[in-house]
């Protein structure tokens, strides 16, 4: 099987995220996305909200679409989450796959600061998802894919909530009654 993993704060999982997960799937004929909140993110703030919140947020935006599944091991290991660590769960996981780590052209422009960059390339391919709004510096050594444009952020979602503006469209419902039930991101 070819298995992408994306992983993140999803805080909180957007149609943004949803949309390079297909996307990559299609592109590259993966046989699933596996998503993967992290618990400590050593790169952003959980803004509060907790790995569990997170987890379940997740778990209601990929639901209804087969080829997306959510794994806790980064919530289950506790601690700061490391690509590297969950990349060597996996390929325990999952010996006889071809895994691809799924990353943003922002991301990728800061690879090489990631702890065990190198270790991480010789485990897995790495994706690119180019975003325009983030140029990619260089291509190689990734698999680079186009994908479509959606300008939208999880901290742009964060202040319209905060603002009391809506955010019909740029979450799934389910998502979206989760965090008014639990008034999420309010400030």
């Amino acid at each position: 099987m070819k298995i992408g993993i994306l992983g993140g704060t999803f805080n909180p999982p957007h149609v943004g995220h949803l949309t390079i997960a297909q996307d990559i799937l299609d592109s590259l004929g993966l046989d699933k996305v596996v998503f993967i909140p992290t618990n400590t993110s050593p790169h952003k703030n959980n803004n509060g909200v907790s790995g569990q919140i997170r987890l379940e947020m997740v778990k209601l935006a990929t639901s209804g679409n087969k080829a997306f599944e959510v794994l806790d091991l980064e919530i289950e290991r506790g601690g700061t989450s490391f690509t590297i660590d969950t990349v060597r769960e996996l390929k325990k996981k999952y010996p006889e796959d071809e895994i691809y780590l799924i990353i943003g052209s922002d991301l990728a422009n800061e690879f090489s600061s990631w702890k065990d960059h190198e270790d991480i390339k010789k485990e897995v391919k790495v994706v690119v998802a180019n975003r325009k709004e983030y140029p990619l510096e260089k291509r190689t050594p990734y698999l680079v894919v186009d994908i479509r444009q959606i300008e939208l952020s999880s901290s742009q979602i964060r202040e319209l909530v905060k603002s009391q503006s809506s955010i019909k469209g740029l979450v799934k419902e389910a998502v979206e009654s989760y965090i008014q039930e639990r008034s999420l991101y309010k400030g």
